[in-house]
């Protein structure tokens, strides 16, 4: 794996690659004990996306994905949070039911905290029911200030204000 490190306003975001794609995001930066990678094309393309997203200009990544490990089912609820759109939420139990296992919403929670590659696969975007702000493995401080920033950018677009 190859390393970069991405300033953001949530702290500093630790970035790999292999062959294949991006395969991890990591909140406070470059895991210690990583050697920080001269930046290769794909790094340099996923910094790029990531501080444009962090600025409000970005609202899709396109960067290919390198999504290793997790259970077939965690495998699906990341699917499931790569197709949330910009700016929008799903709650836990509507990503249950989405991967067909309706009563699985502490399992989705689960498969959230998982993911290895936060920001870019949106697990920010999954709320609790009604909406309620709960679990992240970034802190909910991180999710807030994720979710906070899109409907800015959100409203923003939609009213024209930029």
């Amino acid at each position: 794996m190859r390393w970069v490190e991405v300033q953001a306003p949530i702290d500093a975001l630790g970035v790999a690659s292999d062959e294949s794609g991006i395969c991890r995001v990591q909140f406070g930066g470059v895991p210690e004990g990583r050697p920080v990678s001269p930046p290769d094309e794909l790094l340099e393309r996923a910094a790029d996306e990531l501080t444009r997203y962090f600025a409000g200009e970005a609202v899709d990544f396109t960067v290919p994905l390198s999504v290793q490990g997790g259970s077939s089912f965690e495998r699906a609820v990341w699917w499931q949070l790569y197709t949330i759109p910009y700016a929008e939420m799903r709650t836990y139990g509507q990503i249950a039911a989405a991967v067909g296992e309706p009563d699985a919403a502490r399992a989705v929670g689960t498969a959230c905290n998982r993911n290895p590659i936060p920001v870019i696969i949106p697990c920010h975007r999954v709320v609790g029911a009604g909406g309620k702000l709960v679990g992240f493995g970034g802190g909910l401080w991180r999710k807030k200030h994720l979710l906070e920033l899109e409907a800015r950018v959100r409203i923003e677009r939609e009213f024209g204000l930029f």
